[in-house]
């Protein structure tokens, strides 16, 4: 199982039955894939659909059936298509459970840096400020540091925010850490990880609970 997967099936673990959310693009889009119970949970797609389906098949991409990331999906029974007016009215309003969004950075007290890397072209920043301050939780899907090895869960972003103070959870695919008033707390590591890995690759010092961790 690729790094990507791990943590798209360790976030999937994270969702309720009969909860709204919603995915961003990247790794939150594997998330339905382990869903225990995919047909009790709605997800939602900023640009007009609540009750997106299963992976749609080679084949049997419908071109008008496609989610925020321009990827091809498919209907759950009972779903809805509207405008987006109606869709970020859901999101505004509070209605969206939990979110799933990829970052490019994250701070030890939640702020977060999606959208942006100065210098470079991107498409705009989407509905990741409305999603990053109207979900009523939001969870990051990441790995633990960029491609140079360099953290990215850091003291401060230094790059564009998205939100400030948005993210609940952070999830790599080496732990599962927790943002609270008291800092940043380990909850889980990866089987194959060791504590002091996770910190030689954290920019920030965190607490952990006492005793042994829990392993996902």
């Amino acid at each position: 199982m690729s790094y990507k997967h791990k943590i798209a099936a360790r976030a999937a673990l994270e969702v309720q039955p009969g909860q709204v959310i919603n995915l961003g693009i990247g790794i939150p889009t594997m998330i339905p894939d382990y869903l225990p119970q995919p047909g009790e949970v709605l997800i939602q797609a900023e640009n007009g659909i609540l009750g997106i389906g299963p992976r749609c098949c080679g084949g049997g991409e419908d071109r008008n059936l496609i989610d925020a990331g321009a990827n091809y999906v498919t209907l759950a029974a009972g779903a809805s298509c509207f405008d987006s007016a109606v869709s970020f009215a859901i999101i505004r309003s509070g209605r969206v459970d939990v979110s799933f969004l990829g970052t490019l950075q994250v701070s030890a007290n939640g702020d977060l840096a999606n959208w942006i890397i100065p210098g470079q072209m991107t498409p705009g920043i989407g509905g990741g400020m409305e999603l990053a301050q109207k979900a009523r939780r939001l969870i990051v899907t990441t790995a633990h540091t960029t491609r140079d090895g360099s953290p990215k869960i850091l003291p401060r972003c230094t790059l564009p925010l998205t939100a400030k103070g948005c993210v609940r959870t952070i999830i790599t695919e080496l732990a599962v850490f927790d943002v609270t008033p008291q800092g940043l707390m380990l909850r889980e590591l990866a089987r194959e990880t060791s504590l002091d890995e996770v910190r030689e690759k954290t920019g920030v010092s965190f607490l952990y609970p006492e005793g042994e961790i829990p392993r996902f």
